[in-house]
């Protein structure tokens, strides 16, 4: 009887481990020069990453812009790196890491788009 107890109770933990809450992240800043020129830093962007169990979804969006998305794993020690598709058939690199206390992001193409990023409640 005691084992089938602590095989139930280990299986709770699992499946609770396993169905953890996604966490999300924002950032909204200017951007900084890039290919684009001089306009890049009137431009503003909301960035939002949302990681759950390893899996990252993000979105950007350029003021005034139509909203873009990206998606990718978490890698070694919580980086993120892959390219999204933004208009005229341009890419920009995706770079970050998500950590406790150190996430951050990058969008590298026609400008530069850069923070740390914050959990959103």
């Amino acid at each position: 009887m005691l084992k089938i107890l602590a095989g139930a109770a280990a299986l709770i933990l699992v499946a609770g481990a396993a169905s953890a809450e996604p966490v999300v992240y924002t950032w909204t800043g200017m951007g900084e020069k890039g290919t684009g020129g001089a306009k890049c830093p009137t431009y503003k962007m909301t960035i939002d990453v949302t990681v759950d169990n390893g899996e990252v979804k993000g979105r950007f969006q350029q003021e005034g812009r139509p909203e873009r998305t990206f998606q990718t794993t978490l890698g070694k020690n919580g980086a993120i790196k892959t390219a999204a598709m933004v208009g005229g058939g341009g890419m920009m690199d995706v770079i970050g890491q998500i950590k406790e206390g150190d996430s951050k992001i990058k969008l590298d193409g026609y400008c530069i788009f850069e923070g740390k990023l914050t959990k959103k409640q």
